[in-house]
């Protein structure tokens, strides 16, 4: 006999549910034990470890309910398959709320019941990523850092070097990949630390009111200055200024700005005292500047005023190498977050992350290293825990069961129906946001279940 694949505990108040789960599951090399109400299972649970556990809601004595919310708190790492036959949105919605692995609705295909099993014990293999990141999401900034490039080792000794220094430095780089971020460790590796760090996106302010963003302005300067107001170069003095997006800036407010570097003083909107200050610039953008200048739309002589120092940052494209470290990064930042037990990323996730060109950069994929994490149930997150649009597509297969080459009807066929199938999984269903994601009606779609058999 072949050594047992793991444990599993089944508990149902139903002998037939629970004779026929055990009989399935023991001809797929699982260790069965079985209970028939909740007080039986938090016993044996309590007296041994099972690596599964597949519980029904309904059971007398002690719900499953019940008994679920006591699991998860006394043994949070056992991954637990909720089933029911009185299934409600509320019931489905509270046991994944609390972490259930899986939800299954009576009368189920035995199928289901292999393939949430198989799901939960691969989520629980030991093979994947480890994690160079820092444990906690609450470490400062410079901790999100992540990266072992050699492109990346070169932006950080530039760091490094100018942030001991009061030069102006530039930023440049794609959306997305961490302007800010550096800005950020800028300030916090100078001797202006403890001093204030102003961020102001010059994209984001109305033009009419930048001005009286950046220099402030005085009681009646215009209609609606009812106060004196301290601008963000005051507020700043003796820290550090970013200005993100400069290549937004309008032609009149880029004068102004060039004056400031200059004199190191300026004056509020509708005043006439001379105010010094004492900052640091640091200005970013997602443009190509130089071109600006060509085009007329950015000033050369301010261009060089803020490039004293140059950094660009890489697009996370050209330093795939780092995406392991991130990813494992973003991971301990969401489950900590999110209150979620600590998770691993399987290998075939990384493969397919670093075949993905990232767009957004680090950004994107910070937002679907979260959206992994929340929707994924086990404790390793799989291929399909990712989006729909950087998910594996499924491969076509070449040969039919007895091994000859399929026509190319048929080799489209079966891509056509596995891709369906698919992405219905993935949608949970929708047929609407099926139709959506494969580019076709949903007459079509419906077509098209209906001719491959597609439940």
């Amino acid at each position: 006999m072949s050594e047992s694949k793991g444990s599993i505990l089944v508990a149902d108040d139903e002998e037939s549910v629970r004779n026929l789960t055990s009989r399935v599951l023991s001809k797929m090399n699982y260790m069965v034990t079985t209970a028939k109400n909740g007080e039986e299972v938090l016993d044996k649970v309590k007296n041994r470890s099972f690596d599964l556990l597949i519980m029904d809601i309904r059971m007398p004595k002690l719900d499953g309910m019940e008994a679920f919310k006591t699991l998860r708190s006394d043994y949070p790492g056992l991954p637990i398959i909720m089933m029911t036959a009185f299934s409600t949105v509320e019931t489905t919605l509270e046991t994944m709320r609390l972490g259930a692995f899986d939800y299954l609705t009576k009368p189920f295909d035995i199928s289901e019941v292999k393939t949430a099993v198989e799901k939960a014990f691969s989520s629980r293999l030991e093979n994947d990523v480890p994690s160079d990141a820092p444990k906690h999401a609450s470490n400062l900034h410079m901790d999100s850092f992540v990266g072992s490039s050699p492109l990346m080792q070169e932006v950080f000794k530039t760091i490094g070097r100018v942030s001991v220094s009061n030069s102006s430095v530039l930023i440049q780089g794609e959306s997305g990949t961490g302007k800010e971020l550096v800005a950020r460790t800028l300030h916090q590796c100078s001797n202006r630390k403890n001093k204030p760090f102003v961020t102001v996106n010059c994209g984001a302010i109305p033009e009419g009111i930048l001005e009286s963003e950046f220099f402030g302005h005085e009681k009646g300067a215009f209609t609606g200055a009812h106060n004196r107001k301290i601008g963000k170069f005051e507020f700043s003095d003796s820290g550090t200024i970013f200005l993100d997006e400069i290549g937004e800036m309008s032609p009149t407010l880029q004068v102004k700005l060039l004056r400031v570097l200059q004199e190191r003083e300026f004056e509020r909107v509708g005043g006439n005292e001379k105010i010094a200050v004492n900052v640091r610039v640091v200005a970013a953008s997602n443009k190509n500047l130089r071109k600006s200048i060509a085009e007329k739309s950015f000033r050369a002589d301010l261009f060089y005023r803020l490039n004293v120092v140059s950094i660009f940052i890489p697009p996370l494209r050209e330093r795939k190498e780092d995406i392991p470290l991130l990813a494992a990064y973003f991971r301990d930042k969401f489950c900590a977050m999110l209150g979620k037990q600590p998770k691993k990323i399987s290998q075939e996730v990384i493969e397919v992350l670093q075949n993905y060109d990232w767009p957004g950069n680090v950004r994107e994929l910070e937002n679907i290293i979260e959206h992994a994490i929340v929707m994924g149930n086990g404790q390793i997150i799989l291929a399909e825990d990712l989006p729909i649009e950087i998910a594996p597509a499924p491969k076509p297969q070449l040969s039919d069961k007895e091994g000859k080459p399929e026509t190319l009807r048929a080799m489209v066929k079966s891509l056509e129906k596995d891709a369906i199938a698919a992405t219905l999984q993935k949608t949970g269903g929708n047929k609407l946001q099926t139709s959506k994601v494969l580019g076709i009606s949903r007459r079509a779609l419906q077509y098209k279940i209906e001719e491959y058999g597609i439940e």
